[in-house]
């Protein structure tokens, strides 16, 4: 129990650094730490990682910066697509499910070092012209235009962001924060408040899917849980006093140490 509340500290904390992406850390700290398998660590990770999303996106919500429409159908999608990535994860192997993650891991690392500088300013515009983007904010109303490409785009990115929720057991904000600056002209802070709503839906959808699948979370897992809430309750008040490039380097560097022991593990256990 000790064990676990440190680990769930530990990932809450770094959750809080360096945002929803930092939550990729639930199910190595599970698998390595506390010696879950890769499907009975999902559900419990997914659990934390919503909890501590939902209270970003609340946040979000009170200041006007979630897109809940575009939200609601990635998450729509999610959902439907989510059991398929639970029922695939309980027929592919153990080792390769964590050759999977790894991979995830050093390509989340990746883009950590490759993320651009956010911009803050008071609007939710971004400077994109109209055409530019799959998905256009109408600068009058603030609102999505929502087109036939539009609708499709955020459609799709749910089902894929769903089926990959289910599978490795991660919220997802890896894929939907950098699809949402690709595809759509909003600016990063609401890019971020949407994800988090994304991520809390799509994070109990995939904890039902896992309970329906027969999986159980057992105390050591609700340790883990509440522990993490704390950790990131913390973090985010640390956040403002350490360098943000400080954050990224520190946190892509974990991840691809933490990759490396996913491997070893696989390696192991094939």
């Amino acid at each position: 129990m000790l064990l676990a509340s440190v680990l769930g500290l530990l990932m809450g904390l770094v959750m809080g650094l360096t945002g929803a992406g930092g939550g990729i850390l639930g199910v190595p700290a599970l698998v390595l730490g506390l010696g879950l398998s890769m499907t009975q660590a999902a559900p419990v990770s997914l659990l934390a990682v919503g909890a501590a999303a939902a209270v970003g996106a609340v946040d979000g919500l009170r200041h006007g910066l979630v897109r809940y429409r575009a939200a609601l159908l990635i998450a729509l999608l999610g959902a439907l697509f989510s059991p398929v990535g639970v029922f695939l994860a309980h027929q592919l192997p153990e080792a390769l499910l964590m050759g999977l993650f790894s991979g995830l891991m050093v390509l989340v690392a990746w883009r950590m070092l490759q993320r651009e500088k956010r911009e803050d300013g008071p609007s939710d515009h971004g400077t994109a012209s109209w055409g530019q983007k799959n998905c256009m904010l109408d600068q009058q109303t603030g609102r999505f235009a929502w087109t036939a490409k539009c609708s499709a785009t955020l459609a799709a990115l749910g089902a894929v962001t769903g089926a990959v929720s289910g599978l490795l057991g991660v919220g997802g904000g890896f894929l939907i924060v950098p699809a949402f600056k690709q595809l759509t002209d909003v600016q990063m802070r609401g890019i971020v408040a949407t994800s988090l709503m994304v991520i809390s839906l799509l994070s109990l959808v995939g904890v039902a899917g896992a309970f329906h699948a027969g999986v159980r979370i057992e105390s050591v897992g609700w340790v883990f849980i509440g522990a993490s809430i704390v950790g990131m309750l913390a973090g985010r008040r640390l956040c403002s006093v350490i360098p943000a490039r400080t954050l990224q380097m520190g946190f892509a560097s974990l991840c691809v140490l933490v990759a490396v022991g996913m491997l070893v593990k696989a390696g192991l256990t094939s």
